[in-house]
């Protein structure tokens, strides 16, 4: 199963909004050589929530073509819609992705069972690994470890996204799940420290921008060296807050553009990163020796 460095990456863009494809191959390319352990493709990272549903599918099946098997793609296919979550779960199955990433439904806030039943119908219909995401500072509904628990059990349901923040969290799903059930940080500040509460690696912003380091950084941890990880993760510490002076990923395709590997493009209603937030977040690229 996929553990490691796992890239949430981005969707590069024109100024006029449609997507930059020259762009995202030459990402893809980069992170196969940086050593990232696997690409979640238009994941929350990755637009889709203004991404139509034809480019969804063109995104996924091109990054899966562009990495031609040479590392994991996972495809983002969450929606308030089950319906449409499985159309696009259907997508990726179609083109080749390795397993799917499904945010919970945003706005709707579902009950438990709610998402229990969506989660269930979903892995039963797409004949892929499914990874469950919660975030619930980005969708107001909070996925509880019982709820976990119940889907750690449907067949093709294999982990979970954690960005609720909380170690205790972790600990609380660890012991819930068990080890056959994969756990991932979805927060880049903590994702060091979840390790040594059992889980499985990041699902990363910052490794958009610090590919090789951040598969240093979880490869040596969980190789079961923490102290050298450590080590290896303290040049990044500023760039794990700064990433987020305004809402992910208006700094981290600023951050991008800055280093030449794409453009500044983001889609509405995000905006450019603003001015005032440039020098900080120069200051820890710069840090983290990125620039």
């Amino acid at each position: 199963m996929f553990q490691g460095s796992m890239v949430a990456l981005v969707t590069p863009m024109h100024a006029n909004g449609e997507i930059d494809y020259p762009r995202l191959g030459e990402l893809v390319e980069w992170h196969i050589a940086s050593g990232t352990d696997a690409i979640v493709a238009v994941g929350t990272t990755g637009e889709s929530a203004t991404v139509d549903f034809s480019e969804h599918c063109q995104i996924i099946q091109y990054v899966v073509e562009k990495a031609n098997k040479r590392l994991p793609v996972i495809a983002g296919t969450g929606s308030n819609s089950t319906q449409e979550a499985l159309e696009l779960g259907r997508c990726a199955l179609k083109s080749g992705a390795d397993a799917c990433l499904v945010v919970t439904p945003y706005y709707n806030k579902p009950t438990q069972e709610g998402l229990y039943q969506h989660y269930k119908y979903l892995a039963e219909q797409v004949n892929l690994p499914l990874i469950l995401y919660n975030v619930p500072g980005r969708t107001a509904v909070d996925m509880l470890p019982a709820t976990v628990s119940r889907l750690a059990k449907v067949p093709g349901i294999v982990g979970l996204k954690e960005a609720s923040g909380s170690l205790t969290r972790i600990d609380e799903l660890v012991a819930a799940c068990g080890n056959d059930f994969f756990i991932y940080s979805g927060d880049d500040d903590l994702a060091l420290e979840m390790i040594s509460h059992g889980t499985r690696g990041v699902i990363s912003v910052t490794a958009n921008i610090a590919p090789a380091v951040m598969h240093a950084v979880f490869s040596t941890a969980l190789a079961g060296d923490m102290v050298k990880a450590r080590e290896l993760n303290e040049p990044l510490l500023d760039l794990h807050r700064d990433l987020f002076l305004e809402a992910n990923p208006i700094p981290v395709k600023w951050a991008l553009a800055e280093m030449g590997r794409m453009g500044p493009d983001i889609r509405l209603p995000l905006t450019q990163f603003s001015q005032e937030h440039h020098a900080a977040l120069r200051n820890a690229m710069l840090k983290a020796q990125l620039i």
